[in-house]
């Protein structure tokens, strides 16, 4: 069973027909019109409905008969009837007063899932060429569709397979239905408050404080049993009673009553309810289970659930002006949208956002998250023209998979920035290859943000600095800072701190030195940083800012202003701001020191409190620019009979797989590891002679790691003998007769060593990993993980930010390996990753790329169960279970 949106945002139900079904799919059959009954039967006789709702249960039903219920009404029916082993034909029935809701397009997607697990690969439907709604279904669902129209019936034939366009148009949808669902949060026209006590004590009270301080332009009412006014405001004893509409509703009352409170806040027809109380999941079992409860009953009334457990909403909009929360730190408004996993953390954002001037749109502390989430409200902002940019504190992701996705539709046009909580080693995982090892839960969320240009943050006042950045200023053209400052020191310090962060304070040109001495002859330092000197003029400031700005030698500007008893950085601002003026493109920060905390406002320029924190929040949005300016092409479709050759070699069960199963179940993907196994002294040698000295021998068996460390690999063999010692002191080492060592003979390759590999993150999924290899992997700790799907401009950037990249690329004058090759190899495994969910783990290290090619040197696979993310369809909103 799943909980949907409709197009409306109305909460629906799609599950599997149940025998208590057929009363309600009978009347639904009778209920329609004669012409949606003719394009469901093609014809008028309404026996075949009652018909077909006897075969719905008999002995050979439909393989897939799905139902949706609006509040508890069944209102559609779709059905799947097997053909043969491998195709169904599909046929859908609405509701009159429920089309044009988006239902068909859902029960289209909850079809395919099914379909998928019961191995079906085709889909046709007959439909009336009039039936344009019923065309136009397949036609927007995104899935490979073919169609064909004999004597006005088109046969449409469909696969099921989750497609990246039918993900992508999923998405699209639900996104529409997020925000009308969600509608009632930044816009509510009357707002509830329930369990604000009279004598003003309590968590209710103080939310009732807060509403009307705020100013709220809505209608307001208290829900109180016997007083006709709570602080002013007016009481009545339902939601239902409130004389005016009520979207919202704000709870405050212990955890028993909180049921109660959702049930009149649906006869008020409310659309949102925020629990603030307490009492819910983070208790416990018998909590958690309430909280589900609360859920399903908030469902059951198309009623959406922020928290339990949370600090409240802000609607920062001047029309709205909602303050519901426990706390009077309300910021500037702005385009800025936050949402909290934690509502300590959300007060902590609030009040550095008020003080240091960030504007924020909205403001959602999530709570419990047992019903809407980050990726709810993620959908919700995707559109709005009001909101700039937005930025998540989670501690946890429920759908994973899904966030990556809209993260990165929401990057490709603003700025979303994100802190996560338990980024910790508490939170390794353990793993027997470097690729296993290394992969923490900080990792997956640095692959995160190289795939879906999201700004990591390890702080709120990180947030708050590289917001203030994003909103209001140019996004810089690249990572190049010029400094300007009236202290020397200072202007050092910044420039060290600058090159740590990644950006490049690089020396001017001979021109822009010539021209800075024409307009400031005399400087103390006329290159980059730029040293005005400590009683410097706000003309000469202004002079030496218009032509660095002006220069095109510089994608920033950060000024660096110390105040002394001869200088006063207010009229050093001020001139700052008519220079910044002239040159508006180029992004412009202010650090002042000296003045006691107070940090000046200056108009077009951003002021920050301290070097580095200017200095990080610049390098921060210089990344994400960078990452904007470089074009996204979409993955590869997933090949199907590609992958179903490796799954079914797959079948191995779970454990590490021996070179040749390796080989057999890699090589569809291109990736065929080198050497030829062999066993024992006598066996190596032979493989030695066949393959041509010199040779490299190691231990074949896959559960023997990290080899290097126990003298299991030898290279540079170059006789029989030595490969025969070899082999015997293999024997040795691991404690068994040598004539039964497996080993691995391979020919002596050169290149530069990188290591490749992939492992699955409980949460996010497949994680493809890309580093220095060899012994030294762990050493130089220069790695990069990726969020597959991936696409090639991901794979370039991923290789290239490698600090072992210049190798690659022909250090020193060594000829230029062959990079093309190994994109394809990374690109190839993040396929592998993507079809075959079996594979758990895999370490490919070293990997020798020379002039030639790719060569895999050292390969382990470990097998798991099947353990597929999400794929997007069929859409869901949060399980409650």
């Amino acid at each position: 069973m799943s909980d949907v949106l409709l197009d409306d945002g109305t909460v629906a139900v799609v599950r599997p027909v149940r025998p208590d079904d057929r009363e309600a799919l009978g009347r639904l059959h009778d209920g329609v019109s004669d012409g949606s009954f003719r394009f469901r039967f093609f014809a008028l006789g309404r026996r075949l409905g009652q018909e077909y709702v006897a075969h719905l249960f008999s002995d050979t039903p439909p393989a897939i008969a799905l139902v949706a219920l609006v509040r508890g009404r069944v209102v559609a029916l779709a059905t799947a009837e097997r053909i043969d082993p491998a195709t169904a034909e599909v046929a859908f029935l609405v509701a009159d007063d429920h089309r044009g809701h988006g239902l068909g397009a859902l029960l289209l997607e909850h079809l395919a899932a099914a379909g998928r697990d019961l191995g079906v690969r085709r889909f046709t439907a007959d439909v009336l060429a009039e039936n344009g709604a019923m065309t136009q279904v397949f036609r927007a669902a995104g899935f490979t569709v073919e169609r064909v129209t004999e004597q006005g019936v088109v046969e449409v034939r469909m696969s099921p397979a989750a497609s990246a366009p039918a993900v992508a148009a999923a998405d699209r949808r639900e996104i529409t239905s997020e925000v009308r669902s969600l509608s009632a949060l930044s816009r509510p026209a009357g707002v509830a408050v329930v369990g604000a006590r009279r004598d003003g004590v309590g968590i209710g009270a103080a939310v009732l404080g807060s509403v009307v301080r705020g100013g709220f332009t809505g209608s307001l009412v208290a829900v109180y049993l016997t007083d006709a006014e709570v602080a002013g405001v007016l009481a009545v004893a339902r939601v239902a009673d409130a004389p005016g509409p009520v979207d919202l509703v704000v709870v405050a009352v212990p955890t028993p009553a909180v049921a109660a409170v959702l049930v009149d806040a649906a006869a008020a027809g409310a659309r949102a309810v925020v629990v603030v109380s307490s009492g819910f999941a983070e208790t416990g079992p018998a909590g958690a289970e309430q909280q589900r409860e609360l859920v399903r009953l908030a469902r059951s009334h198309s009623i959406r659930l922020v928290g339990p457990n949370c600090l409240g909403v802000v609607a920062n909009d001047p029309a709205v002006r909602l303050n519901a929360t426990f706390t009077d730190l309300v910021p500037p408004v702005g385009g800025l949208a936050v949402a909290s996993q934690s509502g300590g953390v959300g007060v902590a954002l609030l009040d550095v956002a008020r003080r240091t001037g960030l504007g924020v749109r909205s403001f959602v502390s999530l709570g419990n998250k047992a019903d809407v989430s980050g990726n709810d409200l993620l959908c919700a902002w995707m559109d709005d023209p009001e909101v700039t940019a937005a930025a998540l504190y989670l501690e946890s992701f429920g759908n994973a998979p899904k966030l990556a996705r809209l993260a990165r539709r929401f990057s490709e046009t603003k700025p979303l920035l994100l802190v996560s909580g338990g980024r910790s080693a508490g939170g390794r995982r353990a793993g027997a290859s470097h690729t296993a090892a290394t992969a923490t839960s900080s990792t997956a969320v640095d692959a995160l943000a190289g795939h879906a240009g999201v700004v990591v943050c390890r702080s709120v006042e990180e947030v708050a600095a590289t917001a203030l950045v994003l909103t209001e200023q140019p996004y810089p053209a690249g990572p190049r800072v010029a400094v300007v400052t009236n202290a020397g020191g200072a202007g050092v310090l910044a420039a060290d701190a600058a090159d740590g962060a990644g950006l490049v304070v690089a020396p001017f040109t001979d021109d822009l030195r010539g021209r800075l001495d024409a307009v400031a002859p005399g400087l103390a330092g006329a290159t980059n940083p730029v040293d005005l000197g400590a009683g410097a003029e706000p003309g000469l400031l202004a002079a030496v800012v218009e032509q660095v700005l002006a220069s095109d030698e510089v994608d920033a500007l950060l000024v660096v202003l110390v105040e002394t008893l001869v200088a006063d950085p207010g009229p050093l601002a001020a001139a700052l701001a008519d220079a910044r003026a002239t040159r508006p493109g180029v992004p412009v920060l202010l650090v002042t020191i000296g003045t006691g905390g107070d940090v000046p406002r200056v108009p077009g320029v951003t002021s920050l409190g301290g070097v580095p924190e200017a200095v990080d929040a610049l390098a921060r949005a210089s990344r994400y620019a960078g990452w904007l300016a470089v074009p996204r092409t979409d993955p590869a479709p997933p090949d199907e009979s590609r992958a179903t050759v490796a799954r079914g070699l797959a079948g191995h069960g779970a454990g590490w797989l021996d070179l040749e199963a390796t080989r057999r179940l890699l090589a569809p993907y291109g990736l065929d590891p080198e050497g030829v196994p062999a066993s024992g002294p006598a066996g190596a040698v032979a493989a030695a002679v066949l393959a041509g000295f010199p040779v490299a021998l190691k231990v074949g068996d896959p559960r023997v790691v990290h080899k290097s460390d126990r003298g299991l690999v030898r290279t540079g063999l170059t006789s029989p003998t030595e490969v025969s010692a070899a082999a015997a002191a293999f024997g040795s080492e691991l404690g068994v007769p040598a004539d039964t060592v497996d080993v691995v003979v391979q020919p002596m390759a050169r290149g530069v060593e990188l290591a490749l590999g992939m492992v699955r993150d409980p949460t996010f999924g497949p994680l493809v990993m890309v580093a220095a290899g060899g012994t030294t992997t762990d050493l130089l700790d220069d790695r990069v993980f990726l969020l597959p799907p991936l696409d090639p401009g991901a794979v370039a950037r991923a290789i290239r930010s490698l600090r072992a990249w210049p190798l690659l690329d022909g250090y020193r004058g060594a000829p230029r390996a062959d990079v093309t090759a190994l994109e394809r190899a990374v690109t190839a495994l993040g396929a592998l990753a993507s079809e075959v969910p079996e594979v758990a783990e895999l370490d490919l290290n070293p990997v020798l790329v020379d002039v030639d090619g790719v060569h895999l040197v050292d390969v382990k696979l470990r097998l798991d169960g099947a353990t597929t993310p999400d794929p997007g369809v069929p859409r869901r909103l949060r399980q409650t279970s």
